[in-house]
């Protein structure tokens, strides 16, 4: 399948992956398993919502909590360049038939908010609260020390498709999955606004719904040290996948489940991807090394469980891939 070509000059100016909202059953139980386990920080905290942010955030929250009665994913957050940006997006919008409506999104400037052909709930927004860094704060640090909020990983029922409408926002192929041979379909893509290796990636399979999302952290040596805080604190069934090296994105990693089932990476050592020129690399759905780079495969629930988002109906993937799955 065609690898898209990389656009610089986008109808609109997305900047980065900037935070995600989840429902949550539990709020309490959700709270605690983020700031106490993981590691990130309250900003906010009421009877319905909960805000957190990692240690090198400067804006308000990367992570809204809010009590439900289904656990869902309610939206996924990208900021743009400035308000300028908005209008341009409500145009594109507008002009190719996508639903979109401006909301009042608490902490936050003028929000965009739309459901994209696929049936992913993203929001857009400028200007968000400010906060002080945290970075410097030892004192405060929990968990593995999550600094920021890095990408979303999203099960998409048509990746061919949704990748190229990705790819008309602006954003830039990295690294892909494909099957071998001449009609080989890409299974899976990872695409960046910020330059590194990924702020969207888009996974084969029943959609829409959110993969994971992830939160970068210093070192390899801080995920280990979650797998020991997780182990002696309750959240040893948490532990999903990992800890190990991914040969996509080179990433070492590890991924967990929330109370709620909602899946979190945590995840360093990708690469540099900022130059324009930048070539995509290609990996074959048959080298074991794609998945992890020492060889382990992922579970079954890693290709099949997600968090769907409100009122989508969920769609079969065109195809499926055949990739290795663990025993």
């Amino acid at each position: 399948m065609p690898v898209p070509k990389h656009i610089f000059d986008p109808p609109f100016n997305i900047i980065r992956s900037s935070h995600v909202v989840l429902d949550v059953v539990d709020l309490k139980a959700s709270a605690e398993f983020y700031e106490n386990a993981v590691g990130l920080h309250v900003e906010e905290r009421g009877d319905a919502a909960v805000y957190l942010r990692g240690r090198e955030e400067q804006q308000h929250h990367s992570l809204v909590l809010r009590k439900a009665s289904h656990a869902t994913c309610r939206r996924l957050g990208f900021k743009v360049g400035d308000e300028g940006d908005l209008d341009k997006a409500a145009a594109f919008f507008s002009q190719n038939n996508i639903a979109f409506a401006f909301a009042e999104q608490p902490f936050q400037g003028r929000t965009l908010q739309f459901s994209d052909p696929f049936g992913f709930q993203i929001e857009l927004y400028a200007a968000m609260d400010k906060r002080p860094l945290l970075l410097r704060r030892y004192d405060l640090y929990k968990g593995c020390h999550p600094q920021r909020l890095d990408h979303f990983n999203v099960f998409a029922a048509e990746v061919q498709d949704t990748v190229d409408f990705y790819a008309r926002l602006g954003f830039r192929l990295t690294e892909y999955a494909e099957e071998d041979g001449e009609h080989g379909r890409i299974a899976a893509a990872w695409l960046h606004r910020k330059g590194n290796v990924h702020d969207f990636a888009i996974t084969n399979g029943k959609g829409p719904r959110l993969h994971h999302f992830a939160y970068w952290v210093p070192t390899a040596m801080n995920i280990l040290h979650l797998c020991d805080v997780m182990a002696s604190s309750g959240y040893l069934n948490n532990i999903e996948r990992g800890p190990g090296r991914h040969g996509i994105s080179n990433a070492f990693f590890l991924y967990v489940r929330d109370p709620d089932g909602h899946r979190l990476e945590l995840y360093t050592s990708d690469y540099f991807t900022g130059d324009h020129d930048h070539a995509p690399m290609r990996w074959s759905l048959n080298d074991p090394r794609r998945q992890t780079l020492w060889g382990a495969p992922a579970p079954r629930s890693w290709f099949e469980e997600g968090s769907p988002f409100p009122e989508q109906a969920l769609r079969e993937p065109q195809f499926v891939a055949e990739v290795t799955v663990a025993d």
